[in-house]
C-alpha cells in the first residue's frame, strides 16, 4: 500500500501540468525550440486566415455561371459545374453509372476484407472485382457500350491508373527481390541490372519509350493502346523500388529464421513464402506505404503522353472561354483530393503495421 501511493503521489504532479507543461517542453524548451516556434506561429498566422477568407469567407458557393462569383473569393461554382469532368474525364454521361456501380462495388469488397480471413479468398474476391471492374469501365461485354480509352480521365483515370501500378508491380517486385537474393549468379545479374536501369532514368523517360519508342518495333499494323503501354512503363518501373524495398525487408530477417526452416525441411519456396517473406513485409509496410503514395502522385505525369487524369483536367477546364481564370480554384480542389488519397493511405499502412504487430500479441 505504501509503495502504491509512493507512485500515485509521484503521477499526479505530471497530470496536474496538463497542455502548459507539454507546450513548455516541446516548444520552448531552449532558445532555439523557442525561435522556431515563434517562426512556425508567425507562419501560420500569415497563411491561414488570408487562406480561410479567400476560400470560405468570401467565396461563392451558390450559381450557375462565372457572373454568379461576385465576391473577391474563391469561385466554386466552378467546381461544381465542372465536377463531372474532374470525376469521370470525357467518359459518356449516360454511362457514368458504370463508374459509380463499380466504386460502390469495391466499398462493399473492401468492408468484406475486415470479415475475410483467409487469404486465398480474400485473393479470390478482389481479382474477381478486377475483372467486374474492367467490364464495367472499358465496357464490351453483356451488352454495354464500349468506351475508348482516350475518353477516360479525371479522378477515374488516375485512380485507375495508381490501383493498376500497385496491383501488379507488387508480385512483380516480390519476385525481383528474390531474384536478386538468389544464389544463381545469372539470375542475380539479370534482376540487378534490372533494378539499377530502371532507378536510373526517370518515371517520364519510361512513359516517352513506352508510348512513342516502344510502336516502333511493332510489327506494321499493329497497334498498342496508350493508356495500355502506361499501365506497363509504370508498372515495371514501380516494380524495381517495390524489389529494393522488398529485399531491405528479406536482409532485416535474422539467419536464425532462414536455418530454422531449413531445419524443419521446408523447400526453397516453402521457406520464402511462408517463413521469411511475412516477416519481411510486416517490416516493410512504411515504405511499401510511401512508394505507393509516391506512384499516386506521379499518375499526373501521363498527360505528357496525352492521357487527361484529374490535374491535367484543371487545365481543360479553365480553357473553357466561361471559366478562364479559376485554375486557382482547381488546383487548390486537386491538391485537397491527393491529400485526402494519401491520408487515407498513410492511415491505412498504420493499420497493418499495428495489425501485424506481433510484439503486441
Amino acid at each position: 500500500m505504501a509503495v502504491f501511493q509512493t507512485i500515485q503521489t509521484q503521477e499526479a504532479p505530471s497530470n496536474t501540468k496538463g497542455v502548459a507543461h507539454w507546450i513548455r517542453v516541446n516548444l520552448f524548451s531552449t532558445p532555439a525550440n523557442i525561435a522556431m516556434s515563434f517562426t512556425a506561429i508567425a507562419l501560420l498566422f500569415w497563411i491561414i486566415p488570408p487562406f480561410v477568407q479567400w476560400a470560405y469567407v468570401d467565396a461563392n458557393f451558390v450559381g450557375d455561371t462565372r457572373e454568379d462569383c461576385t465576391g473577391g473569393g474563391a469561385c466554386w461554382v466552378f467546381i461544381k459545374m465542372k465536377l463531372d469532368m474532374f470525376m469521370y474525364g470525357f467518359y459518356p454521361a449516360i454511362e457514368v453509372w458504370r463508374l459509380k456501380t463499380a466504386l460502390v462495388l469495391f466499398l462493399f469488397v473492401i468492408a468484406a476484407f475486415k470479415y475475410l480471413k483467409n487469404n486465398k479468398l480474400i485473393f479470390l474476391v478482389f481479382s474477381l472485382y478486377m475483372v467486374v471492374a474492367y467490364i464495367l469501365v472499358s465496357g464490351g461485354y453483356f451488352g454495354l457500350e464500349t468506351v475508348p480509352t482516350n475518353k477516360w480521365g479525371g479522378l477515374m483515370l488516375t485512380i485507375v491508373v495508381a490501383t493498376v501500378g500497385i496491383v501488379f508491380s507488387f508480385p512483380i517486385g516480390i519476385i525481383i527481390a528474390f531474384g536478386r537474393a538468389s544464389s544463381l549468379p545469372v539470375i542475380r545479374s539479370i534482376c540487378v541490372t534490372y533494378v539499377e536501369f530502371i532507378r536510373g532514368v526517370p518515371l517520364i523517360t519510361i512513359l516517352f519509350m513506352s508510348s512513342i519508342i516502344l510502336p516502333l518495333f511493332f510489327p506494321e499494323g499493329m497497334t498498342f493502346d496508350k493508356l495500355l503501354r502506361a499501365l506497363i512503363g509504370i508498372t515495371f518501373f514501380q516494380a524495381a523500388y517495390v524489389a529494393e524495398i522488398i529485399r531491405g525487408g528479406l536482409q532485416s530477417i535474422p539467419q536464425g529464421q532462414y536455418e530454422a526452416a531449413d531445419a524443419q525441411g521446408f523447400s526453397y519456396w516453402q521457406k520464402m513464402l511462408l517463413i521469411i517473406l511475412p516477416q519481411a513485409l510486416k517490416v516493410a509496410i512504411p515504405n511499401l506505404v510511401g512508394a505507393f503514395i509516391s506512384l499516386l502522385q506521379d499518375t499526373t505525369l501521363v498527360l505528357i503522353i496525352g492521357l487527361f487524369d484529374l490535374l491535367a483536367m484543371v487545365r481543360v477546364a479553365s480553357a473553357d472561354s466561361s471559366w478562364i481564370g479559376m485554375e486557382t480554384e482547381g488546383y487548390v480542389f486537386v491538391t485537397f483530393v491527393f491529400w485526402a488519397f494519401c491520408y487515407f493511405m498513410s492511415l491505412y499502412s498504420k493499420k497493418l503495421e499495428y495489425r501485424y504487430n506481433t510484439n503486441l500479441k
